[in-house]
């Protein structure tokens, strides 16, 4: 079993041998001191006017997604490297690719939250492919 603290903060990141490992993600997050909970309700590709980013596009879409998660965290005092938890709601999941590649350009070198990814019939416009809800743990 691994154990990896991330720097500057009391989120450790679990890697237990029995689990094969996943990609981008942990299996298990533990949080070792006080601090804030932060939770982000699920963020969609609209941007501050209301506005669908990409439509028909899952990157276009992913990439508002994140930078929608992005604000919402910064309101709350956290970063992505307080994130412990995403939860995804996918239309598609056989789009999982490209919505770990956009990730990627959001979270930081070795920054793996505890993940859940769902196919969902529909989210609540048919023209959304995405939905995506974070939880962070922010050290008192």
């Amino acid at each position: 079993m691994s154990d990896d603290i991330r720097p500057g903060t009391a989120i450790r990141q679990i890697a237990p041998a029995e689990l094969a490992p996943g990609p981008g993600y942990s299996h298990v997050i533990s949080v070792d001191a006080p601090g804030r909970l932060v939770v982000v309700s699920g963020q969609v590709a609209l941007d501050a006017a209301g506005t669908l980013v990409g439509p028909g596009d899952l990157a276009a879409q992913t990439r508002q997604v994140f930078t929608n998660l992005a604000a919402a965290l910064t309101a709350a005092g956290a970063g992505w490297e307080h994130v412990i938890k995403l939860g995804y709601y996918l239309v598609d999941a056989r789009d999982v690719v490209t919505v770990r590649t956009v990730r990627d350009e959001f979270l930081p070198a070795g920054v793996t939250p505890a993940s859940t990814l769902v196919q969902v019939a529909a989210l609540f416009r048919d023209d959304l492919l995405i939905e995506i809800e974070a939880l962070a743990a922010v050290p008192a």
